[in-house]
């Protein structure tokens, strides 16, 4: 993969307890992952080489353990796989949508010589009211190319609705839905036209910020430690280390009694 969406947000709110160096190398192990397209190997020493992370593997695996999960000896990130999940079904949908395209423009080709030949040949023959010269797969290429808007009492059908959840079962599809019809009926100029207004319904939702479960947002932003948090432990050592020491506190008693006196 040579591109991912990157959400910001969702981003700055999971890492803001780190630090420079640890936000580093969070990200390249996550452009390592896309580069891929794989899972991270179960492997410390090659992957600090990889992430320019020889001299701090500690913090590496302390990275891998608070993000990914492993499985099967090596390390998943529950946003990565869905990520390139689809990007291959995107692929998979691309060449499909390729061979079947070219695949007609070869049936056309066929289905020109043949029409040419039978216009070559003269008849007597009128066509009658069961012989309609046009049917409706031979509509003017005009009128097939004409773009519609989307009615205004658009509903959700359910085949739609059907593809979307298997597609994004996180979404809210009545909320979605909405959104949709209210966008595309409010919207006006040119683009406010499609040939194709399923393929666009399945671009807006693959195209919806993605919603983490609070489970995932937990299970993703924790460390999994059975003893006392290290920033929690470096916070009460700071307090500790603030107090006076008795000792100065009875010299400075001391010289304010003689000042006194």
């Amino acid at each position: 993969m040579h591109y991912y969406q990157h959400h910001i947000g969702d981003f700055i709110k999971d890492t803001s307890f780190l630090t420079n160096e640890e936000v580093g190398i969070y990200l390249k192990l996550l452009w390592l992952y896309y580069d891929t397209e794989e899972p991270l190997p179960n492997q410390l020493h090659v992957l600090s080489i990889k992430v320019n992370a020889r001299s701090n593997e500690e913090t590496l695996s302390r990275i891998l353990n608070m993000y990914f999960t492993l499985q099967n000896g090596n390390w998943h990130h529950n946003r990565c796989d869905k990520e390139i999940s689809h990007y291959h079904q995107q692929l998979t949908t691309a060449s499909k949508a390729g061979k079947a395209s070219a695949a007609k423009r070869a049936l056309n080709r066929n289905s020109t010589g043949v029409e040419r030949a039978l216009d070559s040949c003269s008849t007597d023959v009128q066509p009658t009211s069961n012989h309609e010269p046009i049917t409706n797969n031979q509509q003017p290429i005009k009128e097939r190319t004409r773009g519609s808007r989307l009615s205004a009492d658009f509903v959700l059908p359910t085949e739609w609705a059907d593809w979307a959840k298997q597609e994004r079962p996180d979404l809210n599809l009545q909320s979605v839905g909405e959104q949709f019809r209210d966008y595309w009926s409010a919207k006006a100029g040119s683009g406010s036209t499609k040939l194709d207004w399923q393929a666009t319904w399945r671009n807006w939702v693959r195209n919806q910020k993605q919603v983490f479960k609070q489970a995932d947002i937990a299970r993703t932003t924790v460390p999994a430690s059975s003893g006392r948090d290290p920033a929690l432990q470096k916070l009460d050592e700071d307090a500790r280390l603030s107090k006076p020491n008795p000792e100065i506190l009875k010299m400075i008693r001391e010289g304010l009694r003689g000042k006194v006196a």
